[in-house]
């Protein structure tokens, strides 16, 4: 198991210390509104990340049970990754990021995500969360 460090006991800080780097971040963002769930759908993501970077971050969060990696139905040498209870928790996170990231950084997003994101903010969250435990369940 992937052992984190904590700097302290801060709040703010152990949260960082699991889910504080860009990484993360976006592994969890593709799960949460792209639907990924492999290894190589991770990989196809805009931002490239690097594979033993992918590998890293995929072991720290099964570790700390953000998402858990199962053996794929399709092909044994293929795991699939899924978003725990403790995961699902993380969407409104994401939530707040596209929307702060929209209203003060240059950014390109899906204008109906965040028509509805800005809309009904709770409603949305609250899809999110439900989609990814269905996803979960499968």
């Amino acid at each position: 198991m992937k052992e984190l460090k904590q700097r302290s006991t801060c709040p703010v800080s152990t949260s960082l210390d699991v889910l504080g780097d860009k990484w993360t971040l976006l592994i969890l963002r593709d799960m949460v509104f792209a639907g990924k769930s492999t290894y190589g759908q991770f990989l196809q993501s805009a931002e490239k990340i690097a594979t033993n970077v992918l590998a890293d971050r995929l072991a720290v969060l099964e570790s700390q049970g953000i998402l858990t990696k199962a053996v794929a139905a399709d092909k044994k040498s293929k795991f699939t990754y899924r978003l725990t209870e403790k995961g699902v928790d993380t969407v409104p996170i994401i939530v707040e990021f596209i929307l702060w990231g929209s209203k003060h950084c240059p950014t390109v997003v899906d204008p109906g995500l965040l028509e509805e994101l800005q809309a009904e903010k709770d409603t949305a969250v609250a899809k999110y969360q439900r989609l990814a435990r269905e996803k979960a369940r499968a």
